[in-house]
């Protein structure tokens, strides 16, 4: 074993404990409590830019990780639920298969993860366009850009939407 392993092992021993009550504390539930905490240490295991944590002081780091789990969890679960409300509207015949809607539902939560990390301005544009229908001459008068420049956000905005896997 490593150091670097040695380390997260001693920050692990030393703050399991700490960061599930924590984030049972955040999310209200013991099972998902555990599930993100060992979810945290993953993620601090996996990156090797933590090489340098400081074992003694590590809870700042493990929050920080642990909030964006705990961020993307509930996130992911709206997107969920707006896509299982959306069904609702289709008729029993209708309704895809349990493999088809995780399928859908894994696709949705990536677009969403894609779309929020377009600058702002792209992600505005591209939701104008593909939700609310507006035509790209209609967005740069919103938006107060030229046509071409709503043409780039798009084409960036594509090329993004397109690298779901």
């Amino acid at each position: 074993m490593d150091s670097f392993q040695q380390n997260i092992r001693h920050v692990y021993i030393d703050n399991q404990s700490w960061l599930a009550n924590w984030l049972r504390n955040k999310v209200g539930c013991s099972e998902l409590a555990s599930d993100l905490t060992q979810d945290t240490f993953i993620r601090l295991l996996t990156n090797k830019r933590n090489a340098t944590i400081d074992r003694h002081k590590p809870r700042a780091l493990l929050t920080h990780i642990a909030k964006g789990l705990v961020v993307d969890y509930w996130r992911r679960k709206d997107v969920e639920q707006a896509y299982l409300d959306s069904l609702m509207t289709f008729s029993e015949e209708a309704q895809p298969g349990p493999e088809q809607r995780q399928l859908v539902i894994d696709t949705l939560i990536r677009l969403d993860q894609i779309l929020t990390e377009l600058p702002e301005l792209t992600r505005k544009i591209f939701l104008l366009s593909q939700l609310d229908g507006y035509r790209y001459n209609a967005i740069a008068t919103l938006c107060d850009v030229a046509e071409i420049t709503v043409k780039r956000h798009m084409k960036t905005a594509f090329i993004a939407c397109l690298s779901v896997e």
